[in-house]
């Protein structure tokens, strides 16, 4: 009931060793063979559970085949463990059917033990019939030789190696499954266990296959000289070994490749929640919260508060520190927003100036009001930033789930209550009321409004005249653009201007103001009136690189002298970038138009930058017109302006004026050219023409002698 063997003494001369250790050393590589095959097939089979089915398949068919190479070696190795008395061979194409036979019988049961879900029942049935699948290989890969007249099989010993697979398929699927079941534990030692076992069954049940073959006496092979037995134990040991070796190592690199892979995902998907300045959440995450929260507090019937607080005065700080300082005084503040913030509350900061805090819980509206006191108080602390101290106090604006909205409207609501604490003087905190959000729909429904006005032609430029003030004669214009609102009216700068700055249509709207301006002027100058026009400069139109390109061409599209154009720019505006605004008006001032510093006394201009500043007036703000009558400071301010400018050789305009008294000082003081509703309201264009050139008008003013001049540089002084 044995293979029918010849003397192992000249079967294994060619090895030169002992036959002790020749059929040791390939006992060894046939379990290295079978170790490394089922070893790089579970590392290949593995992966199947983690990708689409597709590739998953992909993997598995992989891994089968890495199997199948197993078999066939571990296969061909014990026929040289077994020599026979003739010589013996295999045919090519049985050769290969011997792997792939492998390979299917192995897909079949890697596939019942791969996947997402796994049970015990299905490792178990799964393993026990890749068991006897590779049994059955291993006996089906006797019949490549061509051995004729053919096997006699002894069945007790085939049962023995279908039972010895099969319980070391059990035993590796089974350490698999377990590994899988409890990740926290050594899944790769698990895996290097799994296949010792598995291939320690392999060789054993070869060779309990080639045990269970016998061999009639004249038996001989029908393939001898096709692919002979020692060359195919060279490719079955040091091929297999180097084909697997380079399997495993691949797949190692995989490995490490996928897991940099993951690793890398999530850093960039934990920074895109994160703030890289504060390393707070973001918005992002703040919204995420703020829904979590609102599932959490409608299932419990709880409640949870949003606090959004704003840096009061942060701008000037940050640019008198720089962006750098700027950014150690947002940490610094961050770090006492989340000193404050309980284990579950949330901590973010919106971007800029803007800060979030998430409460949960059931906080009543007084304990958020103690809480955005002590959180006031800690933003105000002084901040030791390169060198010198610095202390931004903040505005807070409070909104509580569920009474003051849906979680989706609570920013909005609390960024709504913290502009209200800012209209109130700032420093302090506000609870939403609904109130605030009027404000809110209006600016949103007249930003709509707005982005089509400019193309369906609602705005319209009003002119206010200037009064030249020792003589009473008007010398100018002042252009005001109005909005004619086909529901609300006529709108008024004040109102619109600051919604288009803020959504960035001023920069077309300020274009369009330039273009009809000097249009007009064109107009005039065709009615015979040599009108000199001011318009306004937004401090986004002074950044704007283009601009004075702009005017240049627009003045000789409409064929206008230069000196009719004067641009009026506020002190603020022009203190914003100091350096950026004396370059602007440097390339106005060689273009030839005049350049005006409008509202000062409200900003905080450098007497250095006004002495440099190419400007041709001042233009004193009516809040010290206002209070001249009445206020010995205000006249004694106005009184200083106007040395100032004559001290610097510039016009002086005074604007507001609207009483006899007021025009009185003025004039009295030194005051160049006033403007107010003493004189004239604005008006439309073709009132004002009515009234230089028909002498109907809102008062008996006249209109001086030069503006009905020919045009030249000497007519308009």
């Amino acid at each position: 009931m044995r293979w029918t063997r010849v003397s192992r003494g000249a079967a294994v001369s060619a090895l030169d060793l002992e036959p002790g250790w020749a059929r040791a050393l390939l006992v060894a590589v046939s379990l290295a063979v079978g170790v490394l095959s089922i070893h790089a097939a579970l590392e290949l089979a593995r992966r199947a559970r983690t990708v689409s089915t597709a590739i998953g398949l992909r993997w598995l068919a992989g891994a089968a085949a890495v199997v199948g190479v197993g078999i066939w070696s571990v296969h061909i190795l014990s026929l040289v463990d077994h020599p026979l008395p003739y010589p013996l061979g295999e045919h090519p194409l049985g050769t290969f059917a011997v792997w792939a036979v492998a390979a299917v019988t192995a897909l079949c049961g890697l596939g019942l033990v791969s996947g997402r879900v796994m049970t015990w029942p299905r490792v178990l049935c799964g393993a026990a019939g890749l068991g006897a699948a590779l049994a059955s290989a291993q006996a089906a890969a006797l019949l490549a030789p061509g051995l004729r007249p053919g096997i006699e099989w002894h069945v007790s010993v085939l049962a023995w190696a279908v039972a010895v697979a099969a319980l070391g398929s059990v035993a590796a699927l089974s350490l698999q499954f377990h590994a899988r079941a409890h990740p926290r534990r050594d899944e790769k030692g698990a895996r290097i266990l799994a296949a010792a076992l598995f291939g320690a069954a392999l060789v054993v049940s070869q060779q309990l296959v080639i045990d269970a073959a016998a061999l009639p006496t004249q038996t001989y092979s029908a393939y001898e000289s096709a692919l002979p037995v020692s060359m195919l134990a060279a490719l079955a040991s040091f091929g297999a070994i180097a084909l697997l070796s380079v399997v495993l190592l691949l797949s190692s690199v995989e490995a490490r490749m996928r897991t940099a892979l993951r690793r890398s995902q999530g850093e960039l998907q934990r920074l895109s929640f994160r703030d890289p300045l504060t390393k707070l959440p973001n918005r992002l995450m703040a919204e995420g919260t703020l829904a979590e929260a609102a599932q959490e507090a409608e299932s419990d019937q709880g409640r949870f508060t949003v606090l959004f607080a704003n840096l009061d005065g942060f701008k000037p700080v940050n640019e008198s520190m720089g962006h750098g300082g700027g950014d150690r005084l947002l940490r610094a503040v961050a770090s006492r927003l989340k000193a404050h913030a309980k284990s579950r509350d949330l901590v973010a900061h919106l971007g800029g100036d803007e800060f979030v805090m998430i409460v949960r819980g059931n906080a009543r509206a007084d304990e958020m009001a103690r809480l955005s006191v002590r959180l006031l108080e800690a933003i105000r602390q002084p901040c030791r930033v390169g060198g010198r101290e610095a202390a931004v106090p903040a505005s807070i604006g409070v909104a509580l789930f569920p009474e003051h909205g849906p979680a989706s409207s609570l920013i909005a609501h609390a960024e709504a209550a913290m502009r209200a604490a800012k209209a109130n003087g700032g420093a302090s905190w506000c609870l939403f009321e609904p109130r605030m959000m009027t404000g809110a729909r209006e600016q949103v429904e007249l930003l709509q409004d707005l982005r089509g006005a400019l193309e369906q032609g609602q705005f319209e430029l009003y002119y206010q005249p200037k009064v030249h003030a020792p003589s009473g004669e008007i010398t100018g214009a002042e252009a005001l653009l109005r909005w004619h609102h086909p529901k609300r009216g006529i709108i008024g700068p004040s109102v619109f201007v600051p919604i288009a700055e803020r959504f960035g249509l001023i920069g077309a709207m300020g274009n369009w103001v330039i273009d009809e301006a000097c249009r007009q002027a064109r107009a005039w100058r065709d009615q015979g009136l040599l009108m000199r026009v001011a318009i306004n400069l937004s401090v986004h139109q002074l950044r704007n690189p283009e601009l004075v390109d702009r005017i240049v061409e627009t003045l000789r599209q409409h064929q206008v002298n230069p000196r009719l154009l004067t641009f009026e720019v506020t002190e603020s505006a022009a203190m914003e970038d100091a350096d950026g605004t004396m370059a602007t008006f440097e390339k106005l001032a060689e273009a030839g138009v005049h350049v005006s510093i409008d509202d000062f006394g409200t900003g905080y201009s450098s007497l250095s930058y006004l002495r440099k500043l190419r400007a041709v007036e001042l233009k004193i703000d009516r809040s010290f017109v206002l209070d001249l009558a009445s206020s010995s400071d205000a006249r004694a301010v106005v009184d200083a302006v106007i040395k100032l400018a004559q001290a610097l050789g510039l016009k002086v305009v005074a604007e507001g004026v609207e009483t006899e008294e007021q025009h009185h000082i003025l004039r009295t003081l030194g005051c160049d050219e006033l403007q107010g509703y003493l004189f004239a309201r604005p008006m439309p264009a073709k009132a004002l023409a009515v009234w230089a050139i028909e002498d109907v008008g809102p008062r008996a003013l006249d209109f001086r002698d030069s503006l009905y001049q020919i045009t030249s540089p000497g007519a308009l002084h």
